[in-house]
């Protein structure tokens, strides 16, 4: 009979400590969401690379709360500390009313120490000296209209952060909740990590799955603001870039934004030493680097700790899910102005300009800039205005970083 008592005991504990025990609805609910985004990830392909680990470390958080648990201290009596199997020579004491306590510290989980990657600010700017390396700045050098068009995409940010403090955000907080209009994932957790950073989780999620979800939210916007016979314009081939203009053009820019923008030095800068490791061809090894080991594994590290701060209990609030639906209408409110302004481009050259390129003003890198191929080649298979947009696309890199810069730089 003790046997058959011991073990009911331990199939009773087994099932106490299970999630059928522990966890709540809203564990359950952020899984369900979890599902959602690996379908998207796998099936559909939206952004797999960051889709993909955010939904897994969502699912995972919920499932097993203690991957992102703090480490705690605790004092402890001498009993205590050598009833764990511990050594009371390795903690520091405390003595209160006559009574040796021992410091103890217990870790926290795997992803607490991964995150602070995120919380500390160290991984935006390596992202963006990964970016950097990979992107090739000539469609923007040769055509430098496309400034515009990044400059007028980050409009939704200011107008966004209008609204949040309307609503009842505090200053610090919208400047947070508006940066994810900029589509740029890096540039959000930067911006939040120094202004607001309780509210670096949803923030954080935000801003990367609507980076994902570019495919679903902008074409109908970009087919509500234009014409047909918009969508059908034909640009014509850019001008070819030098390698010189290439290797002067992240030294200038970095210097112009440090000068005048201190705050953004350390994205654009990151942003600018990537490129010039492509563009110098001098340091492959390291281009090379930055491009595929540093980036992969940074994107790892950020996709699944960003995911993991998705807890149900602390997401599935009033207050999160406003953040969320801020940060949508600030990221269609980007995309659309790009358009607006592409159309108003369209109209002073004569129809040389297609309003679609200014929907890659936003800096989902190079996710926008497809979809405004996509779109274009939807009214006119002969229209290739891939390396177009990515004139407006990349100028919308630098452009969020700016905006992340005025709003730190008004708002700490």
């Amino acid at each position: 009979m003790d046997i058959f008592n011991q073990l009911g005991n331990v199939i009773v504990g087994l099932f106490q400590s299970s999630g059928l025990c522990t966890l709540s609805w809203e564990n359950y609910v952020m899984i369900v969401i979890s599902f959602l985004l690996m379908f998207l990830a796998i099936k559909k392909q939206y952004e797999p690379l960051l889709l993909l680990p955010i939904a897994f470390g969502m699912m995972i958080v919920n499932i097993f709360p203690a991957i992102m648990a703090n480490p705690t201290t605790q004092l402890l009596t001498m009993e205590q500390v050598t009833a764990k199997g511990l050594d009371p020579a390795s903690y520091p004491t405390v003595i209160q009313e006559g009574i040796t306590y021992y410091n103890v510290t217990e870790n926290g989980g795997l992803f607490y120490y991964l995150y602070q990657g995120v919380h500390l600010g160290i991984f935006p700017p390596l992202i963006f000296l990964g970016i950097g390396a990979m992107t090739d700045f000539g469609p923007l050098i040769a055509n430098p209209k496309s400034f515009i068009l990044g400059a007028a995409a980050q409009i939704g940010i200011f107008i966004t952060f209008i609204g949040a403090i309307l609503l009842g955000f505090m200053p610090h907080e919208a400047g947070s909740i508006a940066i994810i209009g900029g589509a740029d994932g890096p540039t959000a957790i930067f911006v939040t990590s120094k202004l607001s950073p309780e509210l670096l989780g949803p923030i954080a999620v935000a801003a990367y799955s609507y980076m994902a979800l570019v495919p679903i939210i902008q074409p109908p916007i970009m087919r509500l603001l234009t014409t047909k016979k918009e969508r059908s314009i034909v640009m014509g081939q850019l001008r070819p870039v030098s390698k010189l203009e290439k290797i002067i053009f992240p030294i200038v820019v970095v210097v112009l934004v440090a000068i005048l923008l201190p705050d953004a030095a350390p994205l654009v800068g990151m942003l600018m030493l990537g490129n010039l490791f492509k563009e110098s061809g001098v340091v492959d090894r390291i281009a090379k680097t930055a491009q595929n080991e540093l980036m992969n594994i940074v994107t790892i590290f950020l996709g699944v700790t960003v995911g993991a701060t998705a807890s149900g209990t602390l997401f599935l609030t009033p207050k999160t899910l406003g953040i969320i639906a801020l940060g949508l209408i600030a990221f269609c409110l980007g995309t659309a102005c790009g358009v607006l302004f592409g159309k108003i481009m369209c109209w002073a050259t004569k129809g040389k300009i297609n309003p679609l390129i200014g929907s890659a003003g936003v800096s989902a890198v190079p996710m926008a800039a497809r979809i405004s191929q996509k779109v274009g080649q939807e009214e006119n298979p002969a229209n290739f205005l891939l390396m177009h947009a990515m004139g407006p696309n990349v100028a919308g890199v630098i452009g969020s970083a700016v905006a992340a810069g005025v709003l730190i730089s008004v708002l700490k």
